[in-house]
């Protein structure tokens, strides 16, 4: 497609987030585009890049029923190296890092969006998938026990002392 713009799109656990199919649609609108789905595999060797091909197929179902030309593939489980597999100056144009919020994302804690900017030297979009906030790690709070001593059950931890 002549005068589209070629976008690698990097995601894994976000790909299929209502948030990253925000931004392509709006990107969309901006001009024509054909995004290139990388989801850098979960676990090592080719067993770990075969078991998230479901996942990167049903994400490609996805924006391809929204109207995106979209193709994809399963890279290696080093985000880094994932990139500097498929990256090729000629080929891509811009790139989308989607990731968790917060704390929650891996990738944030190495600055991926921006290690891929150093790489490929394209402008690169981060989409923070809001919708995919995991649930608090305590769930809700356990029932509070009542103790003989109250408030100063506390202070009896340490058994009888002994005279």
């Amino acid at each position: 497609m002549a005068g589209h713009a070629n976008i690698l799109v990097v995601a894994s656990l976000t790909a299929t987030s209502q948030d990253l199919l925000a931004a392509l649609r709006e990107r969309a609108a901006r001009g024509p585009i054909a995004v290139y789905l990388l989801m850098p595999a979960q676990s090592p060797g080719f067993s770990g890049r075969e078991a998230l091909q479901p996942q990167l197929d049903a994400a490609l179902a996805s924006w391809r029923e929204a109207g995106l030309d979209a193709d994809g593939e399963v890279g290696d489980v080093d985000p880094i190296t994932a990139v500097h597999e498929v990256w090729d100056q000629g080929r891509f144009d811009e790139a989308i890092v989607s990731t968790l919020p917060g704390s929650s994302s891996r990738w944030l804690e190495f600055d991926f969006p921006h290690r891929v900017a150093r790489i490929t030297g394209v402008s690169v979009t981060h989409v923070v998938a809001m919708d995919l906030r995991p649930e608090p790690a305590h769930g809700p709070l356990p029932p509070r026990e009542h103790a003989a001593l109250g408030p100063l059950s506390v202070l009896s931890w340490g058994g009888r002392a002994q005279r």
